[in-house]
């Protein structure tokens, strides 16, 4: 990338992903300029947070002025921006190099790529490989979110020790993508009701969601969710070498003659990519129905790629889950701590109850919003053992689910964790649950969860 020393570049749009853009081109020495057409009062703590860089950027905000972008040798915009917007679209007729942050990535990178597809599930997976791939003894880089960045891959100090890169690609990214050869792709599932505003059409939403698996050779690998995607008539035609994935038995099924890949029998999970495999699955610590299937997919992925049987049983044992996503945290006394922050609405909470088998005690409650919580009360009679209640809310959720369930009203956020603990007994899970936004405290959903791990710790 030495090519673009002290060269002109415009970095259009001012989110997460445009800091490391800045912080990469300030170190090959560019002259960075970044656009918005947001208005400045909208963007007040990221442009304050611009300003404090040094050298900062020259902004140009509340426009995008066709000048800027005839005048950079190379543009670069982030993934919320519309690929085609007008003034990329006159940049490209002029010659400019453009791309996504996704794309000007992928271009420069040298290493074997991992692409975890699909609406959703994507980080899950792509966290569940690394984590088999780590055990086994590889260097990952994981990245392809505006959390970790694909140009961060490229400020490593050690970049040329990475074994494999693996990349989440949403629908909106793949859209605009290019360069990108993985060895292997993963679609857990193709959802046709969320569409994004993006894509005009169902049949263009498939179609750009599976330019990646169609660019695949004979020598790469594509890993399917059978009970999701096996009545696609598509994927038959696939060049790659094809392996199905399956929360239920292929020998129930009758398909165990016919199809290569992961599934579960008899309370274990098979695989016969490669050489048969039989895993145990009775200490496993993830829960709920799509983190297990999510399992499957990493297991099948790294089957593919020839790791050990070991590493992968170890995943199954050891595999904590994704950060305040039904993250397991700690068991202390035989009660068992799970962080699920990011579950701040009462559809989230539904799901996250459903993904026990047994009644759980209940940490809910955050900001007061225009949510709407009847017709909750069946969910949480029924898997609710207790439930504490804090934050701006706490009134309202507690006069139309309260009497569900034995239910405690707190003033703090310490005390609902306290609370919690202290009515707790030997084989109880306690799960930190809100249904509703955490920002009547905290920031959001990390800096809560983060501190609820950290109460937990302390107990």
């Amino acid at each position: 990338m030495e090519n673009y020393r002290g060269k002109k570049v415009l970095i259009v749009g001012l989110g997460k992903t445009s800091f490391v853009l800045i912080n990469f081109f300030n170190k090959l020495q560019c002259q960075v300029k970044v656009t918005d057409i947001r208005p400045i009062f909208d963007l007040n703590k990221p442009v304050k947070r611009v300003r404090k860089i040094q050298p900062a950027p020259e902004l140009v905000l509340g426009e995008h002025r066709e000048e800027d972008f005839l005048e950079a040798d190379l543009i670069i915009y982030s993934p919320s921006v519309d690929p085609h917007m007008p003034q990329l679209e006159i940049a490209r007729h002029h010659g400019k190099e453009v791309y996504s942050e996704f794309t000007f990535s992928s271009k420069y990178c040298d290493k074997p790529v991992i692409a975890i597809c699909g609406s959703y599930g994507r980080t899950t997976i792509a966290h569940m490989i690394s984590y088999i791939l780590k055990v086994d003894k590889k260097n990952v880089f994981v990245g392809g979110t505006s959390e970790e960045p694909f140009i961060n891959y490229h400020l490593l100090e050690n970049k040329d020790e990475i074994d494999y890169v693996i990349v989440e690609l949403s629908p909106q990214q793949i859209k605009s993508v290019k360069y990108l050869k993985p060895i292997l792709v993963v679609y857990p599932n193709l959802d046709e009701i969320r569409i994004p505003p993006m894509f005009r059409s169902v049949s263009e939403y498939i179609e750009t969601c599976l330019s990646v698996a169609t660019s695949l050779g004979p020598e790469n690998h594509l890993i399917l969710n059978f009970d999701k995607l096996a009545s696609l008539g598509i994927f038959k035609d696939m060049k790659a070498q094809t392996c199905w994935y399956s929360r239920r038995s292929f020998v129930k099924m009758g398909v165990i003659a016919d199809v290569r890949g992961t599934h579960f029998h008899e309370k274990r999970i098979h695989s016969n990519v490669h050489y048969h495999s039989e895993f145990k699955v009775n200490k496993m610590r993830i829960i709920g129905t799509r983190n297990r299937e999510n399992l499957m997919a990493a297991i099948t992925a790294c089957k593919a790629l020839k790791v050990s049987d070991e590493a992968i049983q170890e995943c199954i044992i050891k595999f904590p889950g994704i950060p305040h996503r039904l993250e397991y945290i700690i068991e202390k006394n035989g009660v068992k701590f799970y962080n699920d922050s990011k579950s701040e609405s009462m559809n989230d909470l539904r799901k996250t109850l459903e993904s026990f088998k047994q009644q759980v005690i209940v940490i809910a409650g955050g900001k007061d919003t225009e949510q709407e919580f009847e017709g909750y009360q069946d969910i949480i009679q029924d898997k609710t053992r207790l439930l504490v209640i804090v934050g701006e809310c706490k009134e309202a959720l507690n006069r139309s689910i309260g009497d569900a369930t034995q239910t405690y009203l707190v003033g703090s956020f310490d005390e609902s964790v306290l609370i919690a603990y202290q009515k707790s007994r030997n084989g109880d899970i306690i799960v930190l649950c809100p249904g509703n936004s955490s920002t009547d405290v905290f920031r959001d959903y990390v800096e809560k969860g983060n501190y609820y791990k950290k109460l937990v710790y302390q107990l």
